[in-house]
């Protein structure tokens, strides 16, 4: 059978297209629209291409995701184009659609992004620029972006985007970084307006904005590093949080990855999930945890700290383990004598997977022994002593020490 002859829907065809419209594309994306019997996109995109265009037009309805899925089947024996802002790639609708149809099912005619066009007016080079989308997505996942002299660029679902960004510098106390506002880039309308966080005053700007960030901390603003072991101070707590150093240390035995998924069992106020989700944007975590109180302060700790997706299950393990999606990572700070509860953990637990126990009571510290001498594994001991004052001397104070079990299944 010839190539042509393969039974199913041809391939889809998304074309990228820019503020300036159809003056801004090339040769193959015009010809792709050209012999397009159906053209799908928004009202505005539709609206780009010359009425002489034959294709029947199809804006998008709201929500467009059952239209997306059902797309390759929706108009049987068309040729189908789907114009998209910029390049479909880059937080577009081409990524959506590969994503339900995969690749074969699509064709992909780029234009160049807002990122890059905004890194050409800014003059910053795109490979040392970090990119946050914030597409239909909470504003927190900013936060841990917010470091001193790092350059963001930011995508948004509307024209209020850079208040909000500048909104949450100032908030984050780094009101001295410098916002811009770059709207309709490459477009007749093209506009750009910056200020300092602490001193943005500009409304809504037009839709399809990007918003540049150059992070300035204000004085006293203390940085929070993607590396584990925050503060202890960053976190809400009743008491039942792994310390810094103790902290810094399970989750280097844990070996957060990206793409991967941790279990934090007994997570009082959330730290290790927490933290093992601000390594990379996309690691993922499920907290579970017991005390409904904790369960809220775990879910205000992630907002604040910049990681809102952490999954929260309240409930009792083991029990409140059924039915979640198998872990690349176990950490177990509370409930280790729990019986059931190590048991279920390892055998959740993905082939090369690592399960981490924090154990501070000899109980605890009998269960992890007994496991040790069952699957093997390393057994840590942690000492931290911390300087605090003694009449007018200083001496150092030792807080209980920690067992840390970690094992590779």
């Amino acid at each position: 059978m010839r190539e042509n002859e393969r039974a199913g829907p041809a391939p889809v065809t998304v074309v990228g297209i820019g503020a300036d419209g159809w003056d801004g594309l090339s040769p193959s994306a015009r010809a792709a629209i050209e012999g397009a019997e159906v053209l799908r996109g928004s009202a505005r995109q539709l609206g780009l291409v010359p009425g002489d265009v034959p294709a029947e037009r199809v804006p998008w309805p709201s929500p467009m995701g059952p239209e997306l899925e059902a797309l390759p089947g929706a108009h049987p024996g068309c040729r189908v184009v789907v114009l998209a802002s910029g390049d479909p790639m880059l937080s577009g609708v081409g990524t959506s659609l590969v994503r339900l149809h995969g690749a074969d099912a699509v064709r992909v005619v780029p234009h160049p992004s807002s990122v890059t066009l905004a890194c050409a007016r800014l003059g910053w080079a795109v490979e040392e620029t970090a990119v946050v989308s914030l597409v239909g997505r909470p504003l927190e996942l900013l936060v841990p972006h917010v470091t001193p002299g790092r350059r963001l660029l930011v995508l948004g679902s509307d024209g209020g985007t850079p208040a909000s960004v500048a909104g949450l510098l100032a908030h984050l106390g780094h009101g001295a970084s410098r916002v811009t506002a770059l709207a309709q880039l490459g477009g007749p309308g093209e506009r750009v307006v910056g200020d300092l966080a602490a001193e943005w005053t500009h409304g809504d700007v037009d839709p399809l904005v990007v918003t540049a960030v150059e992070v300035v901390p204000d004085p006293g603003t203390e940085p929070l590093s993607t590396v584990p072991g925050l503060p202890d101070e960053a976190y809400e707590s009743d008491g039942q949080l792994t310390k810094r150093d103790v902290r810094a240390v399970t989750l280097a035995r844990l070996v957060p990855l990206p793409g991967q998924l941790l279990w934090d069992v007994g997570a009082g106020a959330g730290s290790i999930g927490i933290e093992w989700m601000r390594s990379h944007p996309s690691c993922r975590a499920v907290a579970v945890e017991s005390h409904p109180d904790r369960v809220h302060r775990i879910r205000r700790n992630a907002a604040r700290l910049g990681v809102p997706g952490l999954e929260v299950v309240e409930g009792q393990a083991p029990e409140a383990l059924t039915g979640l999606p198998a872990p690349d990572a176990v950490f177990v700070g509370g409930g280790v004598t729990v019986p059931g509860v190590l048991a279920a953990c390892w055998e959740a637990l993905r082939p090369g997977g690592r399960l981490v126990v924090n154990a501070v009571t000899l109980e605890s510290e009998a269960w992890v022994a007994r496991w040790r001498a069952e699957v093997g594994g390393e057994l840590t001991r942690l000492q931290v002593s911390q300087a605090s004052a003694v009449g007018s001397l200083t001496a150092m104070r030792p807080a209980l020490p920690v067992t840390v079990w970690s094992v590779t299944r």
